[in-house]
């Protein structure tokens, strides 16, 4: 039986007198692999920040495992479109960070961190810093981080844009075995009409 994750009523959102988002309804099953397919401004990205919880809506409902979203929570993990890694830390630590903030052991950091360095094609590669790596393979590393997390769903904000053809296409392919892999569901924003394709 298919099962429901997140569930989406009539959403209203604003900035200042900007309308962005009005009566927008849909629902997401456990497993799936949406895109949301629009040009620049349309309000991809302020749903996406609704769905993690960054911004509340200004009407509508929003429920995530028959609960309201009221705020972030890591079963809701989000790749950014920069990466946003810590320029100080090496790829295992930028990969576990979530699981040292939550204090866990060592061994479990080492464990998860190798397994999800791996899972991205990124072993041998966990004590390098982000400026010796390329622009998709610091991509790599912001997924694993969002893995090591363990979430329910994760969003993507147009992860792949600012990186060359060729590593966009690699990223896309990893990106689906990664999914089938693990089963996470992943809401990803695109504006690309053969990248929303190939990935849902």
């Amino acid at each position: 039986m298919v099962e429901k994750i997140l569930d989406v009523r009539d959403l209203v959102f604003s900035y200042g007198d900007q309308r962005i988002l009005h009566g927008s309804s849909f629902t997401i099953d456990r497993g799936e692999f949406v895109c949301l397919l629009g040009p620049s401004g349309c309000g991809k990205t302020t749903l996406l920040n609704l769905i993690a919880g960054f911004i509340r809506p200004d009407g509508g409902t929003l429920h995530f495992e028959g609960q309201r979203v009221g705020g972030p929570s890591p079963e809701r993990a989000v790749v950014f479109q920069a990466g946003a890694l810590f320029d100080w830390m090496n790829v295992l630590d930028n990969i576990t960070f979530n699981l040292i903030c939550r204090r866990r052991p060592l061994r479990e950091r080492l464990e998860v961190g190798r397994r999800m360095a791996a899972l991205v094609g990124l072993e041998g590669f966990e004590k390098r810093y982000p400026y010796e790596l390329s622009g998709g393979m610091r991509q790599r590393v912001g997924v694993a981080r969002v893995l090591a997390a363990n979430p329910k769903i994760m969003l993507m904000d147009e992860p792949f844009a600012a990186v060359d053809v060729q590593t966009r296409e690699a990223l896309q392919e990893e990106l689906l075995r990664i999914h089938d892999a693990t089963n996470c569901t992943v809401v990803f924003v695109t504006h690309s009409i053969d990248e929303a394709v190939f990935l849902s």
